[in-house]
């Protein structure tokens, strides 16, 4: 079981049980008895189509992304070091952003965000890729749900369009006066957007390097979703053991 919670961290799907059985070399009896267990758990869903994910590690709380944040650990340290600004994985949750880390940068002016702290989905960078990932009904609603005056819609559309259009969202005006951020949509095997990539710091200086930080957010959850398809369709194309 330890092995399987192992690879579901390092492996994020979902995956079916033929895929998992094969990838881990076990029996399809023993696999379907750990999955029912740790679904019975709650660390793993078991979706409408009759696939598997996971949905927290032991340790983590109930709405966990421990596979995420050890996936994306590394990456986003790269970015933090190339950028000089600081790093956050960001997850969209009924309409609000939660941060669940952050890498922060060797230096002694630098922006440290309380990440226990949720932030409304529109007011921040990593929440308009998030946003601008899904479709325009679901847009629609989150406008509806915050009660987004006319001009706070207009705003938000504006920043989706740019979102959609670049990869990435620069934020100059953050929820913190002074600060700023910018972020990229990372997605899973499937296309579905999972989280963002966020890199944040002083407004000055990411006006001034906003071509430095706007690439660094791209290119880093652009890493994450390649690495997170290319386990994807290993595992869909019957397994090579355990990693």
């Amino acid at each position: 079981m330890l092995d399987l919670l192992e690879w579901l961290a390092e492996t994020p799907g979902p995956y079916g049980l033929s895929a998992i059985s094969t990838a881990l070399d076990m029996p399809k009896s023993s696999t379907l008895l750990m999955l029912r267990s740790l679904t019975e758990r709650g660390y793993l869903e078991r979706l409408p189509a009759g696939d598997y994910a996971l949905r927290r590690l032991p340790g983590d709380g109930a709405a966990g992304q421990g596979a995420l944040l050890a996936l994306v650990g590394p990456y986003l340290a790269r970015a933090v070091e190339e950028t000089g600004e600081s790093g956050f994985l960001a997850v969209l949750e009924k309409g609000r952003i939660r941060y669940l880390n952050k890498i922060l940068p060797a230096r002694e002016i630098r922006y440290d965000r309380d990440i226990s702290m949720t932030r409304a989905a529109h007011k921040v960078a990593s929440g308009v890729v998030l946003l601008a990932a899904g479709d325009d009904a679901a847009l629609e609603a989150h406008a509806e749900a915050a009660g987004l005056s006319d001009e706070e819609r207009a705003a938000l559309l504006s920043a989706v369009d740019k979102a959609r259009e670049a990869g990435f969202f620069l934020n100059l005006k953050g929820v913190v006066e002074g600060a700023a951020g910018a972020a990229s949509v990372i997605r899973d095997a499937t296309g579905r957007p999972v989280g963002a990539i966020n890199i944040s710091g002083p407004q000055p200086r990411l006006a001034a390097h906003a071509a430095l930080v706007g690439a660094a957010v791209l290119k880093t959850a652009t890493e994450v979703t390649e690495e997170l398809r290319r386990r994807g369709s290993r595992i869909s194309k019957g397994g090579e053991g355990k990693p």
